[in-house]
């Protein structure tokens, strides 16, 4: 698996198979923010740290991580130099191929489920049929006859053994239109979309379809924070985006992702990023063409 990520490592991580990522990192990063994705990552060396409000999560080889909530987290690679890189497998979640097998399973193939939404991220060992279906994906980069036919079929393996194994919990939620994480999930595309603009939690309960106490509570599961400081958390990260390209305009920035206040912004922001929006700014664009942070 080692030898499969490093040659088909990529710095965008994409590979020919749509939805299949590989992931080569030779240097320690900083703690950087991203947002997670919805997707199932394995590590085949090397170790990554990730922050999801006041929840660490570390995962290194051997190990996956499932994230099925797009999520702002704060990632760091650890334990990586250039003679031993940090390598990665990553496959992105799709829902409909969740619930189709879903559809196909008994109860009685699927272990229970507890009450209340899962967290949005967890972490597990691999088993040894998780990771042999991974090599046999990542052999079909060097396939290309084969890819068409056989990908599909690997990639329903892949989330069969997820499924059923310790986290399935997490994933199957992916597939089910009315689950607890799918509420959630809607409102949290909804902040996405309008983080410039104030809400009220009822209101956003409402529109996730349920009741504020229930909203709450499985908010607060799944993402580890409350729907104001999920919010917060995306200006800040859409803020240091913006700031990338335009250093010297943080009032316009500030207004533009929602605060009234640019000295409250510059508050918030350094206190999230350690430095005031302007230096570091300056830093980002230093740090230009380094590895992106996400989970793989």
């Amino acid at each position: 698996m080692r030898d499969l990520v490093s040659r088909h490592a990529r710095p965008d991580m994409t590979t020919a198979i749509d939805g299949v990522l590989a992931s080569k990192v030779e240097y320690s990063t900083e703690p950087s923010p991203s947002m997670s994705g919805t997707v199932l990552a394995l590590v085949a060396q090397g170790a990554k740290r990730i922050a999801l409000g006041d929840r660490l999560y570390e995962y290194r080889a051997g190990q996956y991580l499932v994230a099925s909530v797009d999520l702002p987290i704060t990632g760091q690679y650890v334990e990586v130099c250039p003679e031993r890189p940090s390598l990665g497998f990553g496959l992105v979640l799709n829902p409909a191929a969740v619930a189709e097998l879903l559809l196909r399973a008994t109860p009685a193939d699927l272990p229970p489920v507890g009450g209340g939404a899962p967290s949005g991220m967890a972490v597990s060992d691999a088993s040894p049929g998780l990771v042999d279906a991974v090599i046999r994906m990542l052999r079909l980069l060097d396939q290309p006859r084969d890819r068409p036919v056989l990908a599909p079929l690997i990639e329903r393996e892949i989330l069969w053994r997820v499924i059923v194994g310790e986290q399935g919990a997490v994933v199957r939620q992916l597939g089910l239109a009315d689950s607890s994480l799918s509420h959630v999930a809607r409102a949290v595309r909804w902040i996405r979309e309008h983080y410039a603009q104030s809400f009220r939690v009822e209101e956003v309960a409402r529109l996730s379809g349920m009741s504020v106490s229930a909203f709450y509570r499985n908010f607060q599961a799944v993402t580890a924070m409350s729907p104001i400081q999920f919010q917060k958390q995306i200006r800040l990260q859409e803020a240091r985006l913006l700031l990338a390209t335009h250093p010297g305009d943080v009032t316009g920035i500030s207004h533009r992702v929602g605060y009234d206040s640019p000295s409250q912004f510059s508050r918030e922001y350094r206190r999230q990023f350690g430095m005031p929006p302007s230096q570091d700014a300056a830093r980002i664009r230093g740090l230009t063409g380094r590895a992106a942070p996400g989970l793989v």
